[in-house]
């Protein structure tokens, strides 16, 4: 298994990121001496909170308070009641006109029933994650995306409603994605605040994406400091060439 401890020290410190990597993890049992949430979630998305402090492995039961959360995770819903929820959020949805029936299928759903869902530090995770959600600034976000940009070509997708579909979008394409969030989500964590968006980054490869961040956060440093100099000389009347700000750069 990788280092994952290595890892999530990379992308903390390179981003300097405010809640730890979280690992999600999908998962057909149990790990050994990790154990279930200590009291009821408001939402499935409350997991990533309580997973960046700690391990926990839940089960569908875990999440009945979020059916919407439960239908991402493809949780089979067991019960009538279960069922009715979903139906009444659908409904509420679509009279507000903010989930239309049009729209339901393009809303990632994951391919396999989760069984059982570990979240957990990645620094610490107990089993190989899904997926690694990682809770940035639009600086941060900068970095994020110019790598996984080099790493996986292309633009990685940008999701509104729901948040938590940001996981089944990266665990069944294998490739990154954003989130900015659901009004559901910043209602449930104190950690998404309104400066923040949502990350999943594919666990498979999590180390080839936190050795690309690590390098274009440190670019991002020198250059932001190369262009407020040229800023500073600029406002002040000069015209320095690009070898005459470098020079200015390295000289402190």
């Amino acid at each position: 298994m990788s280092d994952y401890s290595a890892i999530a020290k990379v992308l903390t410190d390179s981003l300097g990121l405010r809640v730890a990597p979280v690992a999600v993890c999908m998962t057909d049992k149990p790990p050994q001496g990790v154990t279930g949430p200590s009291k009821p979630a408001a939402a499935g998305c409350v997991f990533w909170e309580w997973g960046a402090q700690g391990a926990l492995v839940t089960s569908p039961n875990d999440h009945n308070n979020c059916v919407v959360g439960m239908y991402t995770h493809h949780m089979p819903l067991a019960t009538a009641a279960q069922q009715e929820n979903l139906n009444d959020c659908l409904k509420v949805f679509g009279d507000l006109g903010y989930v239309r029936p049009e729209d339901i299928p393009g809303i990632p759903v994951l391919k396999d029933e989760a069984k059982y869902v570990v979240y957990a530090p990645l620094a610490s995770t107990p089993v190989a994650p899904s997926a690694v959600l990682l809770f940035a600034n639009s600086r941060q976000s900068l970095a994020i995306t110019e790598a996984v940009q080099q790493v996986e070509p292309g633009v990685p997708p940008a999701l509104g409603r729901p948040a938590c579909a940001v996981i089944p979008q990266a665990i069944n394409t294998g490739k990154p994605a954003l989130s900015l969030g659901c009004c559901g989500a910043r209602a449930y964590l104190n950690v998404l605040t309104d400066d923040f968006a949502l990350w999943a980054l594919p666990g498979a490869r999590i180390g080839e994406y936190s050795e690309r961040i690590k390098v274009l956060a440190g670019a991002n440093d020198i250059l932001t400091k190369f262009h407020q100099l040229r800023r500073t000389d600029v406002e002040a009347g000069k015209s320095p060439s690009v070898k005459e700000s470098l020079v200015r750069l390295q000289g402190g």
